[in-house]
């Protein structure tokens, strides 16, 4: 069943919650599914339904082909790497406004953010992580006070999340992963614009070796 808060469409949760779906394959890469289908699971209308669906096509999600259905679009590790590329210098931008413009409200909460998002690390719950990674990346984004950077950051961390969350196995990484981004929220809260620029690229560094980790794996594969 769809779930809304009051300030949220019903375009919006749907986006929301496929958007979920896909990242933690509950829609597995290359699945095909009807609109009718996503639509009765969901308990949403299909006009809403189709609003979201068009959102996660311009953001390399889904492909909708009119006499099929919908396609869930395999994940890409090349097209990862690209995407870190650019995220790279977008992250920096971000986690530098991000740190001289917080309010003080907004600074608590990013503290109490990297507490759950550590706590969720040390636990291994890959659920939880997902949710609090989800929420650290749009507190991060509103933050830095810049709409534009926050719509376009937005897309670059969704794929993000969604590539993690296929390749991160083991508490380790989870444990890895809360720590560096841990830091980068801790650094954004204390206003300290250079640690910040630091952590997040400490953290970037490890998500690139992540992923060609993956594309060394599938290159052996290949060769197997």
């Amino acid at each position: 069943m769809l779930t809304k808060t009051a300030s949220m469409s019903q375009a919006d949760a749907a986006y929301c919650r496929v958007e979920e779906m896909i990242v933690t394959r509950v829609l597995a890469p290359g699945q095909m599914i009807s609109e009718k289908r996503l639509s009765d699971d969901l308990g949403c209308g299909r006009t809403p339904l189709r609003e979201a669906l068009q959102r996660l096509k311009l953001e390399g999600y889904v492909e909708i082909h009119a006499s099929r259905g919908i396609l869930v679009a395999p994940i890409d590790v090349v097209r990862q790497l690209d995407l870190l590329e650019v995220r790279r210098s977008l992250e920096d931008l971000m986690v530098r406004l991000g740190a001289e413009r917080a309010s003080s409200s907004e600074r608590e909460h990013l503290r109490a953010l990297a507490d759950d998002l550590e706590a969720a690390g040390q636990a291994g719950d890959q659920t939880a992580y997902l949710r609090l990674n989800r929420a650290v990346h749009h507190a991060l984004a509103c933050v830095s006070h810049n709409d534009m950077l926050a719509s376009t950051i937005a897309v670059i961390h969704g794929q993000s999340r969604r590539f993690w969350y296929s390749q991160v196995e083991g508490r380790g990484l989870f444990e890895q992963a809360a720590h560096l981004h841990g830091a980068t929220l801790r650094a954004v809260a204390d206003g300290s614009i250079e640690a910040a620029s630091r952590h997040a690229a400490a953290f970037l560094d490890f998500l690139e070796t992540l992923t060609r980790n993956a594309l060394e794996r599938r290159a052996v594969h290949a060769r197997s």
